[in-house]
C-alpha cells in the first residue's frame, strides 16, 4: 500500500488540516501518516485558539514516520512559525521525499493569520524549492506572487473563491507572471463549476491531499490534479451539513461500502 504523510495543524472540528488530510488519504485507499505542527481549537464558526508545537517535537514526529514508514508523497499545510518551517525543510532534505505538495496556509477561512512573516520567508526560500506542486488560492497567490513567479516547481492557482469561475490554473516553472495564460505553452486550465453549497471548510487541504495521493500512486502531475479536482467537486456536491457555520466536505462521498450510509 502506498503511503502519504501529511504535515499540518490539527482541526478539532475535523473539517480541515490533519483530519481532512487523513480522511482524503483514506478515501483514496492509501495509508495515512501524520505530523502535527499545531493544535487548534476551532469549529465551523471559526478558529478560537492556536497552540504551536515546539519544533523538536515536530522533528521527532517526522523522524518516527520517515524512518519506519517512508512516505511516497508528503503534503504540507499549516506550519505556523519560522522554527517549525525550518525544521520541516531540514527533514525533507534529509529523507529525500520524492513528491512534495505544499498548500501555503497563510490565513484561516475566518480571517485569522496562521503563518508569521518570518515563517513565510522560510516557506518561500527553503520549502518551495523542495516542492513538486504548490497550491495557493487566489489570495495566497497574490501575497506570494514574487516567490511563486521564480519557483522551479508547478503552481496550481485555485479559483474556487472567484465568484465568476471555479477554474484552477496550473503554471509551469516561472510562468506565473504570464499575462495570457491560455496562450502560453506549459499552462493548463482545469475547468470547474460553482456548486451551491456554503459548506466548503477544508477545500484547500482536501485538494492538495488528493493531488498528493495521486502522485503517490504514480499518476502524472496533470492527471493527479484533474482527478483531485473531480474528487473535491464530488465532496462539495454531496451536500454534507455539519455545524452552524461553514461546514466540512463529505470526504467519503464516493465510497460505496454498505456500512457507509445515511439512514
Amino acid at each position: 500500500m502506498n503511503s502519504v504523510l501529511t504535515i499540518a495543524g490539527s482541526d478539532s472540528s475535523g473539517g480541515a488540516g490533519i483530519q481532512a488530510d487523513i480522511k482524503t488519504i483514506s478515501a483514496h485507499r492509501l495509508y495515512a501518516s501524520s505530523v502535527i505542527t499545531a493544535v487548534t481549537a476551532q469549529n465551523t464558526l471559526g478558529v478560537q485558539s492556536v497552540y504551536q508545537l515546539p519544533p523538536d517535537i515536530v522533528a521527532a514526529q517526522i523522524d518516527s514516520v520517515c524512518s519506519d514508514i517512508p512516505p511516497d508523497a508528503v503534503k504540507i499545510g499549516m506550519l505556523g512559525t519560522d522554527a517549525v518551517a525550518e525544521v520541516v525543510a531540514q527533514k525533507l532534505e534529509q529523507y529525500k521525499v520524492r513528491h512534495v505538495v505544499i498548500d501555503p496556509v497563510l490565513v484561516s477561512t475566518s480571517g485569522r493569520r496562521l503563518l508569521d512573516k518570518e515563517a513565510e520567508r522560510i516557506l518561500t526560500d527553503r520549502l518551495f524549492p523542495l516542492a513538486e506542486l504548490i497550491t495557493p488560492n487566489l489570495a495566497e497567490a497574490s501575497v506570494l506572487h514574487d516567490a511563486l513567479a521564480c519557483t522551479e516547481c508547478a503552481v496550481l492557482v485555485k479559483g474556487g473563491h472567484d465568484p465568476d469561475s471555479a477554474d484552477d490554473v496550473l503554471y509551469g516553472s516561472g510562468r506565473l507572471l504570464a499575462e495570457s495564460p491560455s496562450e502560453v505553452e506549459g499552462i493548463f486550465r482545469f475547468r470547474g463549476r460553482h456548486i451551491e453549497n456554503t459548506n466548503t471548510h477544508g477545500t484547500g487541504c482536501t485538494l492538495s491531499s488528493a493531488a498528493a495521493c495521486r502522485l503517490a500512486q504514480g499518476y502524472t502531475l496533470q492527471e493527479s490534479i484533474r482527478l483531485a479536482k473531480e474528487y473535491i467537486t464530488g465532496a462539495i456536491a454531496a451536500g454534507l451539513a455539519v455545524g452552524h457555520g461553514r461546514g466540512p466536505l463529505d470526504h467519503f462521498w464516493n465510497m460505496q461500502d454498505a456500512a457507509y450510509s445515511r439512514r
